[in-house]
């Protein structure tokens, strides 16, 4: 099949027979999915325990950056459904973010296997199931794995996703966040965790103390604290995941030379026991296309969307003002074009903000063994419209690749809830080898540009050259004339009055000469 087929078949209802003969439920939620516009195919409506064919249940393409939620409970279906929609985006010439935490996804960039299985769920359906491979990007975090290294400077990050990765309490949060503005005012690059640490030495010596008095002061205790979670960061292996090239989030948003979107998989198995590190990084990329995207209203499709799997980590333990800046971001985003799906197990595992702000729903099922689950499961029941099944009962007897699904209509209206019975992806549904990812990664065209780490003079290299430099040796020439020697100038003066200081601020113009610009969560607004 042509990739002109497939994506006509992703553009247009896969209906048979006489939708009309279908039970006068079925068919009132049935019309509920009956878009004119272009849209991805999920699958089947189920009703009363029968696969209705007739009844197809899609999204319009229009709504994908409404955002969304896909849930349930381990085992039931969410990866294959990432897969699923994914492949119908890349079809209709949108990229997509995968972020790949079991390392099942690459297998997208693959034509799948045609086994029994696959065919009896497509003949259900009534899905036209042909192999197909979709165009794949593979990226790592810091090169940690196989993918190309996405690193970001520690300037960029900012203050309040390092604070989170690093697990400071508030008042530590807000020290650290002295401490970048004093790096900003004063043109020191912090690109990576050794800038940081160099920073925040010298703000603690009796040279630097007297910087900060103005603006607050930094306790010796909390310095401590940073500098040893810096430490321990480190000797876990993280400083990779800082440092240059910083990667582009606008590398996200490429279509292949057929026209049809680029995946780009974001390997992280290397890195599944650090979940702190990679859901605040995945924040980051997020909050990094904020920054960069022109605003441009409702479009007919997205200019990507992008699956945050393993939602429940970027929450936990979160702060008021982290989850207002999410929150903030998922609101406006979407004029700018991106699509956020969060996947994780229950929609209470995502705060009510944010829940809110989430058009579009694929519930897989849940389990009710303990207390616990079955309030998670009344709660998830209360999130859903008004609806024709009982969702108590019918989300604890959901098969694997089955789910319930409500999204908005094209003119912005939920649709009826309605049990589908998913298609079968058409790309592989596991891992390609190792090999095969390291030679794609390889022949990559963004490969030459991040795979080499570079350490430009920062931070840290400024500040040591300035602490070797000579005293001047004005206390002996006075002393020689018979006047009373002055005080040595600081550190901080030699570094602020030294001809290297004011021609750094003079190169760098105003921008970082004087103060970077932050966003939310404190990160540095990209200069281009």
């Amino acid at each position: 099949m042509g990739d002109s087929e497939t994506a006509r078949q992703a553009a247009a209802p896969d209906l048979r027979g006489n939708a009309s003969a279908l039970p006068r439920e079925a068919l009132e939620i049935s019309a509920g999915y009956a878009f004119a516009g272009p849209a991805l195919n999920l699958g089947a409506l189920l009703w009363d325990g029968q696969c209705l064919p007739d009844a197809q249940i899609r999204i319009p393409l229009p709504m994908l950056n409404r955002h969304g939620l896909v849930a349930g409970a381990t085992g039931t279906g969410k990866t294959k459904t990432l897969q699923l929609i994914a492949e119908q985006l890349s079809a209709q010439g949108v990229p997509v973010f995968l972020a790949d935490v079991k390392g099942d996804l690459s297998g997208v960039s693959a034509p799948g296997t045609g086994d029994d299985r696959v065919r009896g769920r497509a003949a259900e359906v009534h899905q036209q199931w042909t192999p197909a491979g979709f165009p794949a990007e593979f990226f790592a975090l810091g090169g940690m794995g196989h993918g190309i290294p996405v690193r970001a400077t520690v300037t960029s990050f900012g203050p309040v996703l390092l604070s989170k990765v690093l697990g400071l309490n508030q008042t530590q949060e807000q020290s650290l966040g002295l401490i970048f503005h004093y790096a900003d005012t004063k043109g020191l690059e912090l690109f990576d965790l050794k800038d940081l640490r160099a920073v925040v030495a010298f703000l603690t010596s009796d040279e630097g103390k007297a910087e900060l008095k103005q603006i607050g002061g930094l306790s010796t205790a909390t310095a401590g604290v940073i500098l040893r979670s810096l430490t321990a960061f480190e000797a876990q292996g993280m400083a990779d995941f800082f440092g240059e090239p910083e990667f582009a989030t606008g590398d996200f948003l490429r279509t292949a030379a057929d026209g049809r979107g680029i995946v780009s998989v974001l390997e992280l198995p290397a890195v599944q026991d650090r979940p702190q590190l990679f859901s605040t990084f995945l924040m980051w990329l997020l909050a990094d296309l904020f920054h960069d995207l022109p605003e441009i209203g409702d479009v007919d499709k997205p200019k990507l969307v992008f699956f945050f799997d393993e939602a429940h980590l970027l929450f936990d333990g979160a702060s008021k003002a982290f989850l207002d800046s999410i929150t903030q971001t998922v609101r406006l985003i979407r004029s700018k074009g991106v699509g956020v799906f969060f996947v994780t197990q229950t929609a209470k595992d995502v705060p009510s903000d944010v829940l809110g702000q989430l058009g579009n729903r694929v519930q897989h099922a849940l389990r009710a063994f303990t207390p616990d689950d079955q309030k998670a499961l009344k709660a998830t029941v209360k999130t859903f419209p008004n609806s024709a099944y009982d969702l108590e009962e019918l989300l604890t007897t959901l098969g694997t690749g089955e789910a319930v699904v409500t999204v908005l209509s094209e003119q912005g209206a939920p649709t009826p809830v309605a049990a589908t019975r998913l298609r079968a992806p058409e790309s592989l549904m596991g891992p390609v080898d190792g090999a095969a990812l390291d030679r794609a990664v390889q022949g990559s065209a963004l490969y030459g540009r991040y795979a080499q780490a570079v350490d430009r003079e920062s931070a840290y290299e400024k500040l040591t050259a300035e602490r070797e430099r000579p005293r001047p040796q004005q206390a002996q020439a006075r002393a020689e004339r018979g006047r009373a020697p002055e005080a040595e100038p600081t550190l901080v003066e030699q570094v602020v009055g030294s001809g290297m200081f004011k021609s750094l601020a003079r190169s760098v113009g105003t921008q970082l000469g004087r103060e970077i610009t932050r966003s939310l969560f404190g990160t540095a607004r990209r200069r281009r």
